[in-house]
């Protein structure tokens, strides 16, 4: 519809009177500028290079055309987002695993307090305390035959 528009334009410009051989040249002319005008002027959108291959991959073609020109700042910010994130997984993983030894050292510790606690209750058990004094021969110490009694004092 456009170019019936342009077309009937350029006639009515060029309507001047002419003689019939600046009549042919003049179609003529129009002819070739309308081929023109529809050569350059489309509607669909460029399609791709079909050749896509290893050699104009690695001879950096590739990287020239306008589709990849035009997305340059979308792929900068894909490899940020992905060195970030592989960034943040790798520190995790050593977080990970210093809190993995951390939780070891701590079982062993409490493993170790225990055991003493244990160790420290049996060896201040009275009967054990009676054992090693019969086994010293110690006199002055022994079980009291009476059972203890509470002594009332006045104030």
């Amino acid at each position: 519809m456009a170019d019936e528009q342009i077309q009937e334009e350029l006639i009515q410009e060029e309507s001047a009177p002419m003689t019939t051989d600046e009549k042919g040249q003049g179609e003529s002319d129009l002819k070739e500028t309308l081929k023109k005008i529809k050569e350059t002027v489309s509607e669909e959108d460029p399609k791709p290079s079909s050749q896509l291959n290893l050699r104009t991959i690695l001879g950096g073609d590739l990287l020239t055309s306008e589709m990849v020109r035009s997305q340059i700042w979308l792929f900068v910010l894909i490899v940020a987002f992905s060195t970030v994130y592989v960034a943040f997984r790798y520190q995790c993983q050593q977080d990970m695993l210093t809190i993995d030894k951390m939780e070891q050292q701590l079982k062993d510790a409490k493993f170790r307090a225990l055991s003493s606690s244990s160790r420290l209750t049996e060896k201040c058990r009275e009967s054990h305390v009676l054992e090693i004094l019969k086994q010293n021969n110690d006199s002055l110490l022994h079980q009291a035959d009476q059972p203890p009694y509470i002594i009332e004092v006045p104030e």
